[in-house]
């Protein structure tokens, strides 16, 4: 049959084959959207058992319990926040096995108004998550989920950090800026300005460095962010959680600068952005797989919705699931659509599980932006609080990643506290220096996220002033340790690792850039055991020497190295003194012994 405006010939079979698969497929996609419903309509009839330790409890009903267990109650939820870090969430009408029982309307609203009596008598609030129907019976049946958060009190609030990855162009910055300045942006990239640091960024509208935006939320629940002319003080004031977002640069030319966010800033979390009109192009593998090999757990935001068709939406998300797949991924995509998609995505969404969410929004329409609110309110902490108290027993451990020079104040150096606590007028010891030694400092005065404090603790970035100390006697990779720490310094070290990518072979006498946390240096391959040299894939302990000056590094830590397309990960196993390597060499260069025996 030809065709009257001149197009391609059709038959009427093939013609009627098409509409039989838009049919098939509209049909299926029904089923699958109805049995979305039922699965967040009716949940499963068991959850895990109640575990002794975490911030989550299991309660059948809080319905007009005596004085003696209310304060049982109410001291319960208090082991509950400080297990969680300031936050908790109840379970309403579950036993402690998990059995979903449900109450009546009567019961649930009696048991969430003592819930309520029980956070106002230590401090916090309240928020109803999600209330969900169970078959009974009975009768209509419900369970509900609460989350409990302390007020903030002397800003010790609950901080998170999430490194933003992604390719060029994928709208990363101006995600960020819509989610921190609270207005959408205008299609034209209006709303990343703000974050842009360096005036060629602003020119070419692409991150070249490191920046930092802070999303904060109250007790309640409530986004906390610059809108209505807040500062950044006011929001750390007003804030119980904070999230803070590390904008890393998206372009390969810079991917040194992605590298030392990721290792440096130890990250919690970790939000891939792929723009839907581009789907995985770029760095996209890359970021993925760094973050992966970093163990970061991380969670997927597809931007750009607004500027495609829906056609070119499901390609990428297709694009994303076959990758997620992959037998280097073993993840499960979760597409979150409602909000109590993202509040399960949140709660199942630690380091062991292998659930990754995939958010579809839009800067500028703010399509599934609220669910992504949603999501990283109810993002629990990696971390207990017993993990914390540890950390801070321990001897005081900074690490230096920022270096500058503000006028009137001096020269102020910017990183996390490893380990300890540090109090404004603390002398610490900083190092080390080429010679490997370590200069006397003190700590002025502190800031954190903008605003002055004056007692940092560990797992916390911030600011410290360091007065007229001379800048040029410091480096990023440096520690500020306690006088009392006697700090391991060393040129060369092995690390147990696995080559990632090589495009030939990897031996001795191979150069790569390694970063250890904070440390960013050369390094020479000085020999690999066992073998004469290692192809992609392949693992062994290898010893590596730095080129320029010594390094502070600890066993067990986690080492990325990489130099063109090679790349590879590990962690150290064995710190080597001067001696172990001097004792090398004359072992497999007879002259360089002789000579150092004079002969």
């Amino acid at each position: 049959m030809v065709d009257l405006c001149g197009g391609k010939k059709t038959s009427k079979r093939s013609r009627t084959r098409r509409g039989k698969r838009g049919r098939r497929r509209r049909k299926n996609n029904k089923q699958k959207n109805n049995n979305n419903n039922k699965r967040n309509e009716t949940p499963p009839p068991f959850l895990p058992p109640e575990a002794e330790e975490g911030n989550v409890e299991y309660k059948l009903k809080l319905v007009n319990p005596t004085q003696n267990r209310f304060e049982h109650l109410a001291t319960q939820l208090k082991w509950r926040l400080q297990e969680g870090r300031g936050e908790a969430v109840y379970q309403i009408g579950v036993e402690d096995n998990g059995l979903l029982v449900g109450l009546s309307q009567a019961d649930m609203t009696a048991s969430i108004g003592t819930l309520r009596q029980m956070a106002d008598k230590v401090g916090a609030d309240i928020t109803l998550l999600r209330e969900r129907r169970v078959d009974s019976d009975g009768g209509e049946r419900r369970i509900a989920e609460v989350l409990v958060r302390k007020v903030p009190d002397d800003q010790q609030f609950l901080d998170l950090r999430v490194a933003v990855l992604g390719n060029a162009d994928s709208g990363k910055s101006t995600l960020l800026g819509v989610l921190t300045q609270g207005e959408l942006d205008n299609g034209r990239g209006r709303a990343r300005l703000n974050l842009f640091r360096h005036l060629h960024e602003i020119q070419t509208g692409r991150t070249s460095s490191i920046s930092f935006e802070i999303l904060g939320f109250d007790s309640r629940g409530q986004v906390v962010n610059y809108g209505d002319s807040r500062g950044a003080e006011e929001i750390c004031e007003s804030s119980s959680k904070m999230i803070t977002f590390m904008d890393l640069a998206g372009h390969h030319k810079y991917l040194k600068t992605t590298v030392f966010g990721l290792t440096s800033y130890c990250p919690d979390f970790a939000m891939l952005v792929v723009g839907a009109n581009t789907g995985i192009a770029g760095t996209t593998r890359e970021h993925l797989g760094l973050a992966m090999a970093l163990k970061v757990p991380i969670f997927i935001a597809v931007s750009k919705v607004d500027v495609c068709s829906r056609g070119a939406v499901e390609r990428t998300l297709r694009q994303l699931e076959r990758l997620l797949k992959q037998p280097g991924c073993n993840k499960v995509p979760l597409a979150v659509r409602t909000a109590d998609d993202a509040v399960a995505a949140a709660q199942q969404f630690a380091p062991a599980a292998c659930v990754t969410p995939i958010f579809i929004l839009s800067s500028v329409s703010g399509k599934g932006l609220e669910l992504l609110k949603v999501f990283l309110n109810v993002l629990p902490p990696l971390s207990n609080s017993k993990q914390q108290e540890e950390l801070m027993q321990q001897l005081t451990e900074f690490q230096v990643d920022e270096i500058y020079s503000v006028p009137d104040v001096g020269t102020v150096v910017g990183g996390t506290l490893y380990s300890g606590v540090c109090r404004e007028g603390e002398r610490l010891a900083v190092g080390p220096t080429d010679e490997g030694g370590f200069l006397r400092v003190k700590v002025l005065s502190i800031q954190r996220n903008r605003s002055s404090c004056r007692l940092l603790r560990a797992g916390q970035a911030a600011t410290l002033a360091l007065g007229n100390f001379d800048r040029t006697l410091l480096r990023k990779g440096m520690v500020m340790v306690s006088p009392k720490m006697k700090p391991s310094v060393c040129r060369h070290f092995e690390a147990a690792v696995v080559l990632l990518f090589h495009a030939g072979t990897f031996r001795r006498g191979s150069q790569v850039t390694a970063h250890v946390g904070n440390v960013r240096q050369t390094a020479v391959v000085q020999r690999v055991h066992g073998k004469d040299e290692l192809r992609t894939g392949e693992r062994a302990v290898v010893a590596f020497g730095f080129l320029k000056h010594p390094e502070y590094l600890r066993t067990g830590a986690k080492l990325l190295f990489r130099e063109g397309v090679t790349k590879g990960i590990g962690h150290i196993t064995r710190l080597l003194t001067a001696e172990h390597d001097q004792n090398h060499e004359n072992q497999h260069c007879p002259a360089a012994a002789a000579d150092s025996r004079g002969i």
